[in-house]
């Protein structure tokens, strides 16, 4: 199944079925209102939201609409919880070699994850508001599960039970403010506005072989202002899969229904597949020239981040613009 969520002026908007060619949509109202209710009742849901995609699909049986995709919010608008991991070690060792320090081991076996920002997720198409330019503003391709409601100590071998959905994520990251923030030792959170999520949230058999091991084997196509950034393949150097960082993430408290778990930027040793962020690139810059020579994003700048299958776009595109952030209501100037 494809799941959307159509603005109707409300926060949590109204959840849709989509069709798989992502052209037509039919409302979920009949079974549940929203997406975090679907998320929160998924058993008893499933079967019969399945029904109405199979109708739609059919083209019979349920009410249809023509899907306008400047009227979706994110799939789930807010979230009780987003944990971003970083499950690409190449990412990882690009960033420390780049400043001259070595991966530590214990790298190599206990994840790295952050409690992100989830009581607002950007919709697909709209914009990336940045207060200043000189922040750095950065673009992260990810792939992310959404999960049901899962029990503290789970292992990774039972984590499967409890993936629901999949999107694509545009975790905005504001370069610049980093380092100050990590000195800090507690990590994130100036530097990690709102993220955006893909148009649809799909089941993990919409994939069909594609998903397997807790992976995403598909490209990862990154785009900015029209040129191609990167596609590296979103299952290739995964060092640790989704089943890890949901047991990894659950291992001291429950994880409730609608957490979004992210896989962190999607990473190649495969240098020809570019990259899914600017940081990336330009510390492989630094590295080969011992030099920064791509700038980070500036305001009117666009990002399209989107996976395809078999010609279909499995997710719809996430297609942002950078825009100056207006001052807040009220504000003195």
């Amino acid at each position: 199944m494809k799941l959307a969520t159509l603005d109707d002026g409300t926060r949590d908007g109204q959840l849709v079925l989509i069709s798989r060619d992502g052209t037509r949509a039919t409302s979920a109202q009949p079974v549940c209102r929203t997406m975090q209710e679907a998320l929160e009742r998924w058993e008893d849901v499933e079967p019969a939201l399945k029904l109405r995609a199979q109708a739609l699909e059919a083209g019979r049986g349920v009410p249809e609409m023509v899907l306008e995709m400047d009227r979706l919010l994110a799939p789930l608008p807010r979230a009780y919880q987003f944990v971003d991991g970083s499950a690409y070690l190449n990412h990882i060792e690009l960033v420390r070699k780049a400043r001259g320090a070595e991966m530590p081991a214990s790298f190599l076996t206990d994840p790295l994850v952050y409690q992100a920002v989830s009581d607002r997720f950007l919709a697909p198409h709209a914009p990336i508001p940045v207060a200043d330019e000189a922040y750095g503003i950065d673009f992260e391709g990810e792939v992310g599960v959404l999960t049901g409601d899962v029990p503290a100590g789970v292992s990774a071998a039972n984590a499967p039970d409890y993936v629901r959905l999949l999107v694509l994520i545009n975790d905005v990251s504001l370069r610049n403010l980093i380092p100050g923030e990590l000195a800090k030792g507690f990590g994130f959170l100036q530097s990690k506005p709102p993220s955006a999520l893909s148009p649809f949230a799909v089941t993990p058999d919409e994939l069909g072989p594609a998903w397997r091991d807790g992976r995403v084997w598909l490209p990862l196509e990154v785009s900015w202002n029209g040129e191609r950034f990167g596609d590296p393949n979103a299952g290739v150097d995964m060092h640790f899969d989704f089943f890890q960082l949901i047991a990894h993430t659950a291992k001291t408290r429950p994880l409730g229904a609608g957490t979004l778990i992210g896989s962190g930027t999607v990473s190649n040793r495969d240098r020809s597949r570019g990259s899914c962020c600017i940081a990336e690139r330009r510390m492989i810059e630094k590295i080969d020239t011992g030099e920064f020579r791509t700038p980070f994003m500036r305001f009117g700048d666009r990002v399209r981040i989107e996976m395809r299958q078999d010609g279909l776009s499995v997710f719809g595109a996430i297609e942002q613009t950078v825009v100056s952030q207006p001052a807040p209501r009220g504000a003195r100037t």
